[in-house]
């Protein structure tokens, strides 16, 4: 830790030599400043309220506000306003145009702001200012690591002298901490500690640029919620509603958790074991806000709970686990918003007039969108700070020439940017019908089609080539359906006769033997005359001059088959019948049926080609 403080004193010291190089620019005196730095969140707030008084002849109209360099990069938000009056009768006025400038003899280490005064000061002239800035990423978690069981410190550097171009009569401080528990701040004099609250002062008769650096380190565990990137979809549809769809990449930006995570330990102790995490959020939706759904990358969460009455809707969201420092979560928050609360006509343009940065507290702003109707035109937007914007084209259901997208991309937002702002554009009423004819002409020619189908004859003429070539083709695969049907019923009777001769050796009854083969035989030459004109329609068929070849040669393959086997069948038979047997007759039989089964073979084999035709 020391050494942590001995680098801020290292930076201090060189900004010391800066400013005591650095001219006074103006006869400007502040007789009083009043400065609170509230510093119970991450993101680190810092009002001051100025009493200025021109002691010089010439009439100002300009007062510089100044930052160390570390500062104005994390500035993210600046006002400065007049006020008049004192306590209750204390009146106030607009914003102040402030922007940035670079005196000239200025060290690179100080970053100016100007300030139009609302009216010139004179000769012992005095205004009352205040002035608001909000600083992100300010807070360094010192530790940097901590474990689950671990409270969250952090660092705050800044200075007890207030730092001004002009000589500061008189001026306090005081720094407003979450809670009383402080491990170390920076004591000189006139400091005090008052429950969690810091006072530094009174100091009086500073000269300009007075800078006094103090540290402060103290025990902060409020959420450092983070949007690294944040995209908000705004769609306007003229039918009467506005949808907003808000897609967060939040983390936590605080200390880095380090070891292991035992949800067990936190969910018995969790303001304990997780004291540096958070596990809800609260989204502060505006009234009459409906259609609200929560849901990460898986898919619908339902730890969710929404509150809503006629003045505010509540969403509290917790995401899938608890956030420690450094852990990431993605989710995506949608709701619809009445058209009539939102859209507005002005000089014959309409208007949409909505809060730009994000509805959950203390979260980044980074990019949004906005995305108009299809048909709007002369797009113009109006943004009380500064914002990067350009126009694209989105494309969504019934698009034909896409609609506008205006983009407005805020770095580094902070809550205080959740002003209004407004978009304008021209839209004709009658783009509103184009959608619905769309799909009223959609469905219209469909019936029609329908119809039209229905009615008409959209068959080939009967008379054409084409028509012909496929009925033949038609007539032709029937054949071939009944030809194989005949085959497979003669080698049906094939197998009844070798069944037979299985039967004859088994119960010596000759005459049924005969009688099957008797019967077999009639059946097979019945079975040939239905062939006949099958084949003789195959032959003269030219769709058939494909298939005919094989169709031949099965017929004659299976004729074949059935005269060997009737050959066989009688051998054995008359064989059985006159009891005679021998070497040669076996020999012979079994020639035969090698042949027998060749032939079946390619029958088969025939069969099964027919059949794929």
């Amino acid at each position: 830790m020391e050494t942590r403080f001995a680098l801020f004193f290292f930076f201090f010291f060189f900004l010391l030599i800066a400013l005591l190089s650095t001219p006074v620019f103006s006869d400007l005196v502040i007789t009083k400043v009043d400065r609170k730095i509230d510093l119970t969140s991450h993101i680190v707030r810092i009002s001051s309220s100025l009493k200025v008084e021109n002691a010089g002849p010439d009439v100002v109209s300009q007062l510089l506000l100044t930052f160390p360099e570390y500062q104005a990069k994390k500035l993210a938000y600046l006002t400065a306003s007049s006020a008049e009056g004192k306590g209750k009768s204390k009146g106030s006025s607009a914003n102040l145009p402030v922007e940035v400038v670079q005196p000239e003899g200025v060290p690179p280490a100080l970053t100016f702001y100007s300030v139009s005064l609302p009216r010139g000061l004179g000769k012992g002239e005095s205004l009352n200012l205040d002035v608001f800035a909000v600083l992100t990423h300010s807070l360094q978690p010192f530790p940097e690591e901590i474990t689950q069981a671990d409270v969250q410190l952090v660092l705050f550097q800044d200075s007890a002298h207030y730092l001004s171009p002009y000589e500061v009569k008189a001026q306090v401080l005081s720094i407003k901490l979450p809670s009383p528990r402080v491990e170390s701040f920076t004591k000189i004099q006139n400091t005090k500690l008052v429950d969690s609250e810091i006072k530094y002062g009174p100091y009086e008769n500073l000269p300009a640029f007075s800078y006094s650096p103090i540290i402060v380190h103290y025990e902060n565990n409020r959420p450092f919620a983070v949007a690294t990137e944040l995209l908000r979809e705004i769609e306007i549809s003229h039918w009467g509603n506005v949808q907003i769809t808000e897609h967060y990449k939040l983390e936590h930006g605080g200390a880095r958790t380090k070891g292991g995570f035992s949800r067990i330990d936190y969910q018995a102790r969790p303001n304990v074991r997780g004291a540096s995490s958070f596990r809800r959020l609260i989204v502060k939706l505006p009234p009459r806000a409906h259609s609200v759904y929560y849901r990460d990358e898986i898919g619908n969460v339902s730890t969710s709970h929404l509150w809503a009455d006629s003045r505010k809707t509540e969403l509290e969201i917790e995401p899938r686990y608890p956030m420690f420092g450094g852990w990431k979560t993605f989710f995506t928050v949608g709701y619809g918003l009445p058209l009539h609360d939102y859209l507005f006509e002005s000089d014959g343009k309409r208007f949409l007039n909505v809060s730009f940065g994000s509805p959950i507290a203390e979260v980044v702003v980074d990019n949004l969108l906005v995305v108009l109707p299809e048909g709007s035109k002369d797009i113009s937007v109006s943004v009380p700070f500064s914002v990067k914007q350009w126009e694209e084209v989105k494309y969504s259901h019934l698009d034909i020439s896409g609609r506008p997208v205006v983009v407005l991309e805020k770095k580094n937002a902070v809550p205080e940017h959740n002003s209004h702002f407004q978009v304008y554009y021209k839209f004709n009423s009658f783009s509103m019908l184009r959608e619905p004819l769309m799909l009223i002409s959609g469905f219209f020619f469909l019936f029609v089609s329908c119809i039209i189908y229905m009615h008409a004859d959209l068959s080939i003429s009967k008379s054409s080539a084409s028509y012909l070539a496929k009925l033949q083709w038609y007539e032709v695969q029937a054949t071939v359906q009944k030809l194989h049907e005949i085959m497979v019923r003669c080698l049906t009777v094939h197998d009844k006769l070798e069944a037979s001769l299985r039967d004859l050796s088994r119960t010596g009854d000759v005459q049924a033997c005969k009688a099957m083969r008797k019967a077999a035989d009639s059946l097979l030459k019945d079975l040939s005359k239905d062939l006949k004109p099958l084949l003789v329609f195959l032959q003269s068929s030219l769709q058939a001059a494909q298939i005919y070849q094989k169709v031949e040669e099965l017929v004659v393959k299976e004729k074949e088959l059935q005269e060997k086997l009737m050959s066989k069948h009688t051998m054995v038979v008359d064989a059985y019948e006159k009891k005679s047997a021998g070497r040669e007759l076996e020999n012979r039989i079994a020639a035969l049926q090698q042949k027998l089964t060749t032939l079946r073979q390619e029958v088969d084999d025939l069969i099964d080609v027919i059949d794929e035709i």
